[in-house]
Formats: structure tokens, sequence, C-alpha cells
């Protein structure tokens, strides 16, 4: 999967996340945004492609073992998502560390373990906020920690927790850059099973507001 279908992917697995790249100005940046949740898209997926925990955890090691080409700049060849990784984590500067600890939280999750807020919703944020704006802007990383517990909280259905989570993550988001909001606009996205219409009307109301 190469470009469109790389896009294609994504807007298959996680249309919210999806729609909220539209808003990404420049095409590059937002190919790149891309390329990050296909990564997290291919995580997700390994669970239904496997009867067995064990079977998901040898996945997950496969893509922990990849981690070491993609951050020493020498990509997969082939593998379409891991190439656009490889070339993001040097274009951009990504940090290791959440991407780690997401696939740590993904093997921990097949066995039983509580969902991890932190590992699967707020660093995947962080990250995608690095692909906007670049290595060098943790204060503006940091600003979106309650943004992205919002998020979580919706996924997993605690969406009463999310509301009352909302006054503190636009707090944080008050020193955001306009180029990186897209990362985060998709917490605004209370009611997952609204229509992709709705979804959209409301992302522009975010965007334009710069509030979740």
């Amino acid at each position: 999967m190469i470009g469109g279908d790389l896009d294609a992917q994504v807007r298959a697995a996680d249309l919210d996340r999806w729609l909220s790249s539209r808003i990404v100005a420049d095409v590059q940046a937002r190919a790149d945004l891309i390329a990050l949740y296909a990564f997290e898209a291919e995580l997700m997926a390994i669970p239904t492609r496997v009867s067995q925990p064990l079977l998901a955890e040898m996945r997950y090691v496969w893509w922990a073992e990849q981690m070491e080409g993609v951050f020493d700049g020498v990509a997969r060849k082939g593998h379409p998502v891991l190439e656009a990784l490889t070339d993001i984590a040097a274009r951009r500067g990504l940090d290791r560390r959440p991407l780690d600890a997401l696939i740590e939280a993904h093997i921990g999750r097949v066995h039983g373990e509580a969902h991890d807020l932190g590992a699967f919703y707020v660093g995947p944020m962080q990250a995608a906020v690095r692909v906007l704006v670049g290595a060098g802007h943790e204060a503006v990383e940091a600003s979106v920690v309650e943004a992205g517990r919002m998020w979580g909280l919706i996924q997993v259905g605690r969406t009463q927790e999310a509301r009352a989570l909302r006054q503190a993550a636009n707090r944080g988001l008050k020193g955001l850059p306009t180029e990186a909001f897209p990362a985060v606009a998709h917490a605004t996205l209370m009611k997952v099973d609204a229509s992709e219409a709705s979804k959209r009307l409301r992302l522009i109301k975010a965007s334009l507001t710069g509030r979740v």
C-alpha cells in the first residue's frame, strides 16, 4: 500500500482520525500523518487476524523488532507502512518511545491487561503532533495530554468522563499551533455513531475555534 492505498486503509480502519486528517492543508504533512495512523491500524488489526493471544503477541514482537530499522533509517523494503514510517521518522524527528509503548500496550491487552489510555491514545496523539510541527516542541506535545485522555475515554465508551475532561483539554490546547490542531481535532467527536457528514461539520467547527 503506497500513497492513496494507505489513505484508504486508514479511512476503513479509523474514520474519525481519517476525517481529522483532511484538515491538514499541506499534502506531504497529511500523507505523513496518514502513515502514522496506518501503522496504528496495522497494530489494531492483529487480534482480528489470529485466534490465540500467543500468536498475536508473536506478531506484535515482530513489529517491535521492526522499530530498530525504522529508527535507524533502514526501511523494510516491500512493506509500505514500514517504508513510510521510516521516512517520516527521519524527516519529522519522531520519538521512538510512544511507538514502543503502544506495541507493549497491545501485547498486554491481548493478555487481558487493563487498557492503558496513555500508551494507546496520549502517546500516539503526541506523535501526531510531532509529525505536524516537528521535533523540539515538547511543550506543545505536553499540551495535548488531556485531549489524548479525552479521546481515549471516548474510544472505550466512557463518554461522560470524556465530557468532564473537555474544559481541561481545551485549556491545554490554547497554545497549540494551528497546524497541529488536526492531530487532536477528532477528540471533539463524542458521538461515535454519528453520520460522516455530521462528523465533518463538527470537525470544521472545531478547527475554526481551535477547541475540541
